[in-house]
């Protein structure tokens, strides 16, 4: 098992992902509990023993269909460790379909389908969550996105977190534009038993699509504002969303099960 810190160029920052590399299957139970176990947002089973090679994500308490930050610590571990099940472009095969992560300037590039949000009418429950009315409330394939006018806001808000298993979606994510740089954003999804994710790379494939319709262009750059911070370099060609990050090895090891 690896440790790495994703969406980072610094450690102790961005989205710290396990990643346990698997040349033998692993049943559901015990990959959950080993999630569970690191009590980290997100672990990555990445089965090498498959083609091509298949990845599986697990916050602490349920399985999930897609995960960004942890895609891309798989990869580093892949290009780095596994050179020969790597290549130049890996293929991960996973529930939400095809993944290419390649190589990139800003370190490694995740090629991931775009996710085109729904603006729906604000339900008092999102103000009552929020204590402050959204300019615009959207509904992505997972989660709920809520628009705010500037930066300050969602560096300010606390969302009433218990309130948010009542919204039927994953979770909750909040944005406005960036003052530095295009967009801003937090989300959060305790009933995934994240409260706050520190960088959420599946969001980002709801929030670019929104945001490049919003500036009228293809090429973004993304500010998660949690306690470790992440930054995201984001781009929308037709249906796909190209999210690239850095990213820092923080540990690996070998787990025992008895």
């Amino acid at each position: 098992m690896y440790q790495v810190d994703a969406f980072t160029d610094k450690l102790f920052s961005g989205n710290p992902a396990a990643v346990v590399i698997l040349e033998s299957p692993l049943t559901d139970d015990v990959m959950q509990s080993i999630a569970g176990e690191n009590n980290l947002s997100e672990t990555a089973f990445v089965s090498i023993h498959e083609n091509p090679v298949s990845i599986r994500w697990f916050t602490p308490s349920i399985e999930v269909d897609l995960c960004g930050h942890a895609t891309l610590a798989s990869a580093r571990i892949l290009f780095d460790y596994y050179p020969d099940r790597a290549g130049e472009e890996i293929n991960f095969d996973s529930k939400s379909g095809n993944l290419k992560v390649t190589k990139c300037n800003d370190g490694l590039c995740l090629n991931f389908p775009a996710d085109q949000p729904i603006e729906k009418k604000i339900d008092s429950l999102f103000i009552e969550i929020l204590d402050i009315e959204p300019l615009k409330l959207l509904r992505g394939k997972d989660d709920y996105l809520a628009i705010f006018k500037n930066q300050k806001q969602i560096e300010d808000m606390q969302p009433k977190l218990f309130l948010l298993k009542k919204i039927n979606a994953r979770g909750l994510v909040i944005s406005a534009p960036g003052d530095e740089v295009d967009f801003v954003s937090r989300c959060f999804y305790p009933e995934a038993g994240i409260e706050e994710d520190p960088v959420t790379g599946s969001a980002h494939t709801m929030l670019t699509p929104y945001w490049a319709n919003q500036f009228n262009k293809e090429d973004l750059e993304g500010h998660q504002l949690s306690k470790r911070g992440g930054k995201l370099n984001c781009r929308l060609v037709n249906d796909r969303v190209y999210i690239s990050g850095n990213s820092v090895i923080y540990f690996e090891g070998t787990i025992s099960i008895v």
